[in-house]
């Protein structure tokens, strides 16, 4: 956790998640997976009723807007990301322009390892509301996040080790299983 200032010269509590894990596949086939935004529908919990309200197909690019909703807390709310750097197959970036969050600043890490990727998330994040805010996350917001990463996690283990003899992956209707 650290502190920064937002727009409005206030300073914001940042809270900071990292998650790892290895894919035992090609790096360009992994990157190629995580770089259709259509597949986060696949990976997010249903709980989340994530929908993607911009068209697709979506080219991802530095400077891709993306719009949908998702449920927090039984509330719908719209989700904007920016993608603010796109380097593959090795890194993109994407950061909340409006949502549920005061900050929210992801980094997608692909590095090649020995046999495989290891898929690395960095996501620094800020809270609403204050006070209020930063109990709400230590009483939900922070384990709530660790369990949709956590499910996430499962559910690319799940699609991405059981692909054989692939070369490129763009969409779960293109795995070879």
């Amino acid at each position: 956790m650290f502190l920064r200032y937002n727009s409005k010269n206030l300073i914001m509590k940042i809270y900071e998640l990292n998650e790892k894990q290895i894919i035992k596949l090609p790096i360009e086939a992994v990157f190629n997976f995580f770089a259709k935004p259509e597949n986060l529908a696949l990976i997010t919990p249903s709980k989340l009723d994530f929908k993607i309200l911009t068209p697709t197909p979506i080219v991802m690019n530095s400077g891709t807007l993306i719009d949908y909703t998702i449920r927090v807390m039984g509330f719908t709310v719209h989700w904007r990301t920016l993608i603010t750097e796109y380097n593959p197959p090795y890194n993109f970036v994407d950061e909340q322009i409006k949502g549920p969050y005061t900050f929210w600043h992801h980094t997608h890490t692909f590095k090649e390892i020995d046999g495989g990727v290891e898929i690395s998330d960095n996501v620094q994040y800020a809270i609403p509301m204050g006070i209020i805010g930063g109990l709400l996350h230590s009483i939900y917001i922070r384990n709530d996040l660790k369990k949709i990463f956590s499910h996430c996690k499962t559910v690319i283990d799940n699609i991405l080790s059981n692909v054989e003899n692939v070369k490129e992956i763009n969409t779960v209707e293109e795995l070879v299983l």
